[in-house]
């Protein structure tokens, strides 16, 4: 959690800059120059990409960099970056980075959990530690763990860019239902970071590929819980207290703006009848956007980025065939909850 809560910026900030590239000009274009010779041109399009593929560089080492200070603190920081920034260079993307962070945080946990004779105590955390975290780390990644992942890794893209109609439709359902259980908890967090990271090979040069339909999945998904309890206050105000019916006022714009823990105090207060509800209406928007084939080149930002979807119009009913899934299931389970309990 807290590897990606640090990475969410470098991808919203990075993912939107090369949409806005890909939006200025032929996304062909954009991608063919380098740095030097976009700059030499003055070629904006292809420098604000650059900017976006710059940031978003720092995708895989800041989230095992975070996860590893999140196990061992500081001392963690440096190997954790650095097994970041192997599992890129390997080719392992996001899931290198996953297990190298945790590889990472686990050892420099362990180091500095021994006991030391006083006069090292003080370098510790600021010398020993890392050297040595850092130099464990980076071979067992080397030589253990960056091959076998890379090969995972790519089996999944490879996946991705073959998967037919039907696949689609399962893979947005999964993902669908993995936004909406646990609101911004780690099962939906996996989720946006597997879409999230799969936009990486964009900003490696890709100009079209499934990813951005994942994504897009993703997005959609994570919109409908905030927005079904909103439509559900106003559909039966009177099942709500006038907390939720205040919190349902918020949530349309949580939702619109692709912030699913809107929905966390309606699902705090009746997990029960709330959560199922949240999921299925989650579960066929993720499967319609996939259908559709909806793309989003952007990893967040809801309808403010409407013009970086693809086929909006049948993305919008995608969510609001969910929003109304959603809403329809929470008033006809907390309806007949109140008459049982009446």
């Amino acid at each position: 959690m807290t590897g990606v809560s640090y990475m969410i910026p470098f991808v919203a900030a990075g993912g939107i800059l090369i949409a806005i590239g890909f939006m200025l000009h032929d996304p062909v274009d954009v991608v063919k120059p380098s740095l030097q010779e976009a700059l030499d041109a003055n070629n904006i399009p292809a420098l604000i990409f650059r900017l976006g593929a710059t940031a978003f560089g720092f995708l895989v080492p800041v989230l095992a960099g975070y996860i590893a200070f999140a196990i061992a603190d500081r001392p963690g920081l440096v190997p954790g970056f650095v097994a970041g920034s192997l599992a890129s260079a390997l080719g392992a993307g996001y899931l290198g980075g996953l297990v190298g962070g945790l590889i990472a945080g686990l050892i420099a946990k362990w180091i500095a959990d021994q006991n030391v004779p006083s006069a090292l105590r003080s370098i510790m955390p600021i010398v020993v530690n890392p050297l040595i975290t850092t130099l464990l780390t980076g071979f067992i990644m080397l030589y253990i763990v960056g091959k076998p992942v890379a090969s995972a890794n790519k089996g999944l893209t490879d996946w991705l860019a073959g998967m037919g109609t039907a696949s689609a439709v399962v893979l947005g359902i999964v993902v669908g239902l993995m936004m909406a259980f646990d609101m911004g908890g780690p099962v939906n967090k996996v989720a946006y970071t597997f879409a999230a990271g799969g936009l990486a090979n964009v900003a490696a040069g890709a100009t079209s590929a499934k990813e951005w339909t994942v994504m897009a999945a993703v997005m959609a998904a994570g919109m409908t819980p905030p927005l079904g309890v909103a439509l559900a206050t106003v559909l039966r105000p009177k099942l709500f207290t006038e907390s939720e019916r205040e919190n349902g006022k918020a949530a349309w714009l949580l939702g619109a703006s692709f912030i699913t823990e809107g929905a966390i105090p309606f699902a705090a207060a009746d997990p029960l009848r709330v959560i199922p509800s949240l999921m299925a209406g989650s579960a066929v928007t993720g499967a319609m956007v996939m259908a559709f084939g909806n793309t989003l080149r952007a990893p967040h930002g809801g309808i403010w980025v409407i013009s970086l979807i693809g086929s909006p119009l049948t993305y919008l009913i995608a969510i609001a065939v969910g929003t109304a899934i959603t809403a329809a299931a929470v008033v006809a389970l907390k309806a007949s909850g109140s008459k049982a309990s009446a």
